[in-house]
């Protein structure tokens, strides 16, 4: 039989149970505590403390509490990077953000995604689809990015859009949804 963890790493419906993935989110809860708490005076103990939360960290990143995630190992942040304060990662799926990559405040990656018809919804299942950021994308404060869409590299996402869908290399995109509006360059 396949566990829960199983059917939400393959990118089946699943429910937020069993042994393994309750495990999983209660360490990522202490660990997000943990991370939160760390001193602005510290910066060795809050990298370091984030470095235990999430899957990978890249040189040079920085994340301002609070920051909040299901999972964390799920979560690969790329070398140069920035996310301000406030940011919602869902990560029951992968998120995966390149270089240099910068995230305005308030910002949610939500790779969750719920079914439509009501009777799964209410048994409590779920699944996710992977979020991938290119290198240099900046999103704005606010932004929303739902699950399965890729950003391509360069792309600038303008406060408060909903990204529903993937996004270009070297674009300006804007709204709810966000729509494109120029090239960059």
């Amino acid at each position: 039989m396949t566990s829960m963890k199983d059917r939400m790493l393959a990118g089946e419906l699943y429910r937020a149970e069993g042994p393994e993935l309750l495990a999983d989110l209660d360490l990522a809860a202490r660990r997000n505590e943990a991370f939160n708490r760390t001193s602005a005076t510290d910066p060795e103990a809050r990298l370091a403390a984030l470095r235990e939360l999430l899957g990978s960290v890249g040189e040079g990143t920085s994340v301002r509490p609070p920051f909040h995630c299901d999972y964390g190992w799920n979560i690969h942040l790329g070398p140069r990077g920035f996310v301000n304060f406030n940011g919602v990662f869902l990560d029951v799926a992968p998120i995966t953000i390149g270089a240099d990559v910068q995230i305005g405040p308030n910002v949610q990656l939500l790779t969750a995604a719920h079914p439509v018809d009501p009777d799964p919804r209410r048994q409590k299942w779920e699944a996710g689809q992977p979020i991938t950021l290119g290198d240099n994308v900046w999103l704005g404060g606010g932004v929303i990015v739902l699950a399965g869409v890729t950003i391509g590299d360069n792309t600038v996402v303008g406060a408060g859009a909903v990204v529903n869908r993937d996004l270009p290399a070297n674009v300006v995109a804007v709204g709810n949804p966000a729509r494109v509006v120029r090239p960059i360059g």
